[in-house]
């Protein structure tokens, strides 16, 4: 599969699922619509499809994901957050929009993602309860982390910390996303759903060490935030810890494991095998 094929049926959802008229339209659709990756929503489809799943049946797992993730970026974003003024190469949501109005589109757009889980008439009740569960217990992961990380600035800390945080904040919706596409899809057995949730923990973890490593290597305008913001507001990262170098066999390796781990799927891996070398490559 075309893995733009994904991109552009999760931005046709979304354009569709968002508000057309009301006071937090404009906002809500400047922070989802807007130069996002993606990858998420093509984790999604792509299990979803690895186990031949129509992918009428993954649109709203996909949307619901990216919703959530838009949100948790709004909100990361925030002074009182991580305070940051630049999200993908343009303002953040506060800095255009106010930090009232930032927090609201936040908030909207994760009872969004709910709202078209329960509203998607191609799946069953049951089906339903599953995917809630496994978004409801991401964002609250992700909530989880991101409180952490606030907790740990200009401390010293070991790299078990750092690592529970990561898995938290960033791979707890990446796990998410694996593990829609795998409930939604019935020839997902309970061996292939053991091996993708180690999967995507260890892509989860690979691409925020990776981030890390990034934020000091690459500029702003390619990674499309300001360069050394870890350092600047004086955070620990595996590089402060480890180094470069180490940093980055870290994730290498990570990233090799994943690729490893899905080969043994009772369905042939290749295209989330290629996903995953793609994400390692940041080609999304």
């Amino acid at each position: 599969m075309d893995f733009n094929t994904y991109i552009t049926r999760v931005n046709t959802k979304l354009e569709k699922c968002l508000p057309a008229h009301g006071y937090l339209t404009k906002a809500m659709r400047y922070s989802t619509l807007t130069n996002g990756k993606r990858f998420r929503p093509i984790l999604t489809y792509s299990v979803a499809n690895t186990f031949s799943t129509h992918l009428d049946l993954v649109d709203s797992s996909s949307c619901a994901v990216e919703f959530i993730h838009a949100y948790s970026l709004i909100h990361d974003d925030l002074p009182a957050m991580d305070d940051d003024d630049i999200r993908h190469n343009q303002p953040t949501c506060h800095k255009l929009f106010g930090e009232a109005q930032a927090i609201l589109v936040g908030d909207g757009l994760q009872t969004l993602a709910f709202k078209v889980l329960v509203n998607d008439n191609l799946i069953g009740s049951d089906t339903k309860i599953e995917l809630i569960k496994s978004l409801t217990h991401a964002s609250f992961e992700m909530a989880e982390g991101q409180a952490i990380d606030l907790s740990i600035i200009a401390k010293q800390v070991n790299i078990t910390t750092l690592e529970i945080m990561h898995r938290k904040k960033t791979g707890a919706l990446l796990n998410c996303a694996v593990n829609l596409g795998a409930i939604i899809s019935k020839n997902c057995n309970n061996k292939d759903h053991a091996i993708l949730n180690i999967f995507s923990k260890d892509i989860g973890l690979a691409y925020q060490i990776q981030d890390d490593v990034l934020d000091i290597e690459t500029p702003d305008e390619l990674l499309g935030k300001k360069q050394y913001s870890d350092k600047y507001k004086n955070k620990p990262t595996y590089p402060s810890l480890l180094g470069l170098d180490k940093s980055r066999l870290v994730f290498k390796d990570l990233y090799e494991k994943a690729i490893d781990e899905i080969s043994l799927l009772s369905v042939d891996a290749v295209e989330l095998q290629q996903l995953t070398a793609k994400l390692q490559e940041r080609l999304f």
